[in-house]
């Protein structure tokens, strides 16, 4: 409950915060290339439930059709606004919604899609008895996941049999230890490294 509360309280004040970086963005992407502003995409939250992730746009429309791994910082179907989206994570604010609607938790394992959720194992579904988050153990292990898919010589397989399965053990481990404040330390970890 206290979690919960948290999260309404800071997704809600970001919101407010961040309302004049929305508008602006949200020109950038327009003026930038065809399309709209959100790109939605089903991912398995809590409960094995599906619900529409939000972020900016940051590939051409159909980009996703040609694969669900973004490979390298320069992958062809992201756009130029893109690029520097996703590079200080700015594609994934529009998920501060989802947390303030209780389909994500600021801390949280990140959502999978359901082709990648349907691989995992037993134990590795207990992941989903809690709310997907923003950031946890695992996006700062990984931040830098697409450069290592790129010198793959086969990113699905080296996601599917090498990545995927150590972000899964660091999520459990974020489970079995979860609290309040080391939902707050890893916040800070997670703004430090964007920003390093």
């Amino acid at each position: 409950m206290i979690k919960r509360l948290f999260d309404i309280v800071i997704s809600f004040l970001a919101l407010v915060i961040l309302l004049p970086f929305f508008i602006i963005i949200s020109i950038w992407v327009l003026l930038d290339s065809s399309g709209g502003i959100f790109y939605r995409q089903r991912r398995v939250g809590k409960n094995n439930r599906e619900f529409p992730l939000l972020k900016f746009r940051s590939m051409h429309p159909g980009a996703d059709k040609k694969g669900l791994l973004t490979v390298g910082g320069r992958d062809p179907r992201i756009t130029k606004a893109g690029y520097y989206l996703r590079k200080i994570k700015l594609d994934e604010l529009p998920q501060l919604l989802n947390i303030l609607a209780g389909n994500m938790s600021i801390v949280g394992p990140r959502p999978e899609v359901r082709k990648y959720v349907d691989l995992y194992t037993l134990e590795q579904l207990k992941v989903l008895d809690i709310r997907p988050g923003l950031t946890d153990y695992a996006s700062l292990a990984y931040i830098n996941e697409s450069e290592m898919l790129a010198n793959s010589e086969d990113p699905e397989q080296t996601y599917i049999a090498t990545i995927m399965p150590a972000k899964l053990e660091l999520n459990l481990k974020y489970i079995s230890e979860r609290s309040l404040v080391k939902d707050i330390r890893i916040i800070f970890k997670t703004l430090k490294s964007i920003f390093h």
